[in-house]
């Protein structure tokens, strides 16, 4: 049995449609070149080689005016693809073909095999706190204009699934080729780079699009599955999943986050919710007609025939003023805020819990139960805020703003400081009653910067922000620092500040530096038992290498789990984590289980980023079941937690990670050659005019490899399939293990160990996508005689690391038991390989033929660019 039949029909059906629609712009010839590119790539990949080398012909002979609607039939088709295997992962058919059981029915089937008793489950559930924070990606390729026409483009291939008459079936096909055509009429690179604010939009449009459906549809799923298993549903008030944002409150190396746009954002975020939460309500009010109503709900409304209607009209009209007030608030700075606004969430509560409540004590409960429970359910996860927003700055900032107080005070330097005297002056000020800075103070405007970004937090309040996150935090000072600034701006609540611990050496240095911060009697007072750290996977992955990352990872929180434990404080681990392998990625479930016994305890904060929110949760079945992933993997992980690792294995990780991070330094460290390699063989200095992200590329723009920002790092090499930073170093130590006799060990932690059995699945996926072929043909035409020995060196690694990872997990073939994520990754690869040799054609004009370079060719550049992260998926 073919169990992608089905997927393959509906791939076959879109690319069908967007035919009609090249045909119907451009005419016959240009959609028999498509079509011709395509067979032969098809040919070439099923290893007739004669047809590989007359597909680079013909991608190489395209006139300049071919260039374009060859590269955009690719790059629309890859997105077309992507959706269709979306909508198949949660179609009907697609979910008895791919044999994954539902996330929440296999959790629970766990459990009960291991006859846990109901308590424990219960308390786990009450317990069960992750929160998802939305951050911008430099490297997410695909406009808000674009993924709302894929999302009705599923809805077509949805109904598509029903049994519909000849007639019907002929409007939903007329209407894919309404979209279809809509999609190619419009341009896929933007005109400009998004603004922070055009970022902070698209996280509010994937809300209204996708997760307002979603988390209630999931939370009554896992209210029935608890039923079911322990008598005891969620409470009402039960929030086990939250969201918070980094768009629009992430300044580190971004100069355009300022604290206009962050004040600009959070009244947009409040703007958007009252707007959804109006239209709620005036569903809820057309529904809700009964007349009978509890003495409490007549208490309040008086004895009116429609008691429910009457009061949620009132909170109806006042959401509607509260949105047209911040309409005007958005375009003046200081516009004073009316008393009777909606502004606090218990405002929005209140009368839909009187109105449950009556519901309930009038016999109706399966009234109460329905809409009226599910709005109540995204009062509970989004509020009126939707999105909780971070605050993300670098330490030297904040160590900035006291050095150049300290000098206007004459007290010298602060910058210059040791850490005793620097957190001597800080805690002497913290514990201090009158105000640190004098009004006769004038900062400098970077300095000013600082302070108005904490005036705006003390101004918008705790349910509209979440977390203060430090980058390159490494000293308690970093953290006192940012306390210090907070109380001068008379923020009045406690608001969590993070420390971010990115680099190899950061993260070595975690638990010491957390373990002092924790023996500050002042500081163990404020923070009330609770604490938040970030951990961060990009920079220490470029730093170091997966190898060395990942164990650094491990056991930074091995360890922070324990001082936490014993200083009596609620830890909780924030998790920033990117799409790909190099940036911590991959599978949720499996990573959340394969991280340290007791790390979950505090709940789960990760980031989720561009490209990848709309992988999990573009599509509103989509999210429901990327939520329920992360819910059963938390609770498995919370009641089964993985067993705590031997000191054989912690000692032979150590010898892996030391390896491979001296095999992957020796590379991109300390080879004289790789930079220029790096810079001729990958689209990495072009990259920097696709207009993606909000931040720049690089923190220095002058600097070398690192000075590069993690994410554009990554996406380089996955545009030529190199794929370095996710394997380089790892293949090279664990070959050093087996020369050494250590197969045995290598067996038992895949097999005992999740943490290391996360590891090698990681690689077998990265092997399946990395490309030696493609990476050749990068290095053939753009690479210099002078440097292309280190490709060939790089390639030869990767055969060799790939059939070492074969013979270690004893298997022919990679992905055996990811075979569904294998068959995906072939399906694209026919369209990804037109694309890089076209790629490499444009690079080749630009850099060595500038003369014949126009505005058509450095679109059809960036499309390529933008087309390949498509097919590639995880791109950074």
């Amino acid at each position: 049995m073919d169990h992608y039949a089905a997927l393959r029909a509906n791939v076959s059906l879109l690319g069908t449609k967007l035919g009609e629609t090249i045909r119907g712009q451009l005419g016959n010839a240009v959609l028999e070149r498509v079509e011709q590119i395509r067979l032969l790539s098809k040919a070439g990949r099923q290893g007739e080689e004669l047809q590989a080398e007359q597909l680079k012909q013909v991608l190489r002979s395209l006139t300049d005016d071919e260039l374009l609607p060859v590269a955009r039939a690719f790059a629309q088709f890859l997105n077309l693809a992507n959706l269709a295997e979306q909508h198949y992962t949660i179609s009907r058919i697609g979910q008895a073909s791919i044999e994954k059981p539902e996330p929440l029915q296999e959790l629970f089937s766990l459990l009960d095999s291991k006859q846990l008793n109901s308590a424990a489950v219960e308390q786990a559930a009450a317990n069960l706190s992750i929160e998802l924070v939305l951050t911008a990606h430099p490297t997410e390729v695909s406009r808000r204009t674009l993924i709302h026409k894929l999302t009705e483009i599923a809805g077509c291939l949805s109904e598509l699934e029903q049994d519909l008459t000849t007639q019907q079936q002929q409007k939903v096909e007329v209407r894919l080729s309404e979209l279809i055509a809509q999609a190619w009429h419009t341009n896929e690179i933007r005109e400009q780079r998004p603004t922070p604010v055009d970022e902070a939009k698209s996280g509010f449009a994937v809300i209204e699009a996708s997760l307002w459906y979603a988390v209630p549809d999931f939370l009554r799923e896992l209210d029935t599955k608890l039923i079911d298993a322990t008598g005891t549903g969620l409470a009402l008030d039960a929030a086990p999943v939250k969201f918070s944002s980094w768009m629009g409150g992430d300044r580190d190396g971004n100069p355009f986050v300022t604290a206009k746009v962050t004040r600009q954002v959070l009244l947009l975020s409040r703007w958007k919710a009252a707007d959804l939460f109006a239209q709620d309500i005036d569903l809820l009010s057309s529904e809700l007609s009964m007349h009978q109503a509890n003495d409490a709900l007549r208490a309040v409304i008086g004895d009116v025939s429609e008691p429910y209607r009457l009061l949620l009209n009132k909170l109806r009209t006042g959401l509607l003023q509260t949105r047209d007030w911040l309409t005007e608030a958005l375009k003046h700075d200081r516009l004073q805020r009316p008393q009777d606004l909606i502004w606090h969430n218990q405002q929005l509560l209140t009368p839909l819990l009187l109105c449950h409540q009556s519901l309930l004590d009038c016999n109706m409960a399966v009234i109460a139960n329905g809409k009226l429970l599910d709005t109540i359910r995204r009062a509970y996860a989004f509020g009126l805020t939707l999105l909780k927003l971070d605050i993300r700055q670098d330490a030297d900032r904040h160590a900035q703003v006291f050095s150049e107080l300290t000098k206007y005070l004459g007290l010298g330097d602060y910058a210059a400081w040791d850490e005793a005297a620097r957190q001597a002056f800080l805690l002497t000020e913290l514990a201090n009653r009158r105000p640190l800075f004098p009004t006769t103070w004038q900062p400098s405007a970077e300095v000013q910067e600082v302070l108005d970004t904490c005036a705006t937090i003390a101004h918008h309040g705790s349910e509209a922000l979440s977390t203060y996150v430090i980058s390159m935090a490494g000293k308690p000072s970093d953290v006192l620092a940012v306390q210090l600034l907070l109380k001068e701006a008379d923020v009045s609540f406690s608001m969590p500040v993070a420390p971010l611990f990115e680099t190899l050496n950061d993260l070595q240095h975690a638990p010491d530096c957390m373990r002092k911060l924790l023996s500050i009697d002042w500081y163990r007072g404020y923070i009330n038992g609770k604490q938040e750290v970030m951990i961060g996977y990009s920079d220490s992955a470029k730093d170091a290498g997966v190898f060395a990352a990942a164990w650094a990872q491990y056991s930074a929180q091995e360890a922070l789990v324990a001082i936490c434990q014993q200083a009596n404080v609620r830890l909780t681990l924030f998790h920033g984590r990117g799409g790909t392998i190099g940036r911590g990625g991959g599978p949720a479930h499996a990573a959340i289980l394969s991280q340290p016994p007791g790390s979950l305890a505090g709940g789960l904060r990760v980031t989720e980023q561009g490209e990848m929110i709309r992988f999990k949760f573009g599509l509103p079945k989509l999210a429901e079941r990327s939520l329920a992933l992360y819910a059963s993997a938390v609770l498995e992980g919370m009641l089964l937690p993985p067993p705590v690792p031997k000191q054989s294995w912690r000692d032979f990780m150590q010898q892996l990670a030391d390896d491979s991070c001296e095999a992957y330094r020796a590379v991109v460290r300390h080879n004289k050659d790789f930079v220029s390699y790096f810079r001729a063989a990958t689209p990495e200095q072009e990259l920097g005019q696709l207009p993606l992200g909000s931040r720049p590329a690089k923190r220095n723009p002058t600097g070398g490899v690192e000075s590069l920002r993690a994410i554009p790092w990554i996406f380089a090499w996955s545009q030529n399939r190199l794929m370095l930073p996710a394997w380089l170093g790892a293949g090279s130590a664990l070959a050093k293990a087996v020369q050494q006799n250590k197969t045995a060990l290598l067996d038992e932690m895949q097999q005992q160990w999740p943490f290391f059995a996360t590891r090698m699945s990681m690689l077998e996926m990265v092997y399946v996508k990395a490309d030696a072929e493609i990476a050749a043909y990068y290095d053939k035409i753009l690479v210099g005689a002078e440097l292309k020995h280190l490709g060939e060196s790089l390639r030869q690694q990767l055969a060799t690391d790939r059939e070492l990872l074969l013979q270690l997990i004893h298997s022919e073939t990679l992905m055996v038991k990811e075979s569904w994520i294998r068959e995906s990754i072939i399906l694209r690869n026919t369209y990804i390989d037109p694309l890089h040799i076209l790629q490499v054609e444009l690079l080749h004009r630009v850099r060595h033929q500038p003369e014949r370079v126009n505005p058509m060719i450095s679109r059809a550049l960036m499309v390529t660019i933008a087309g390949i992260a498509a097919g590639m998926r995880n791109s950074g």
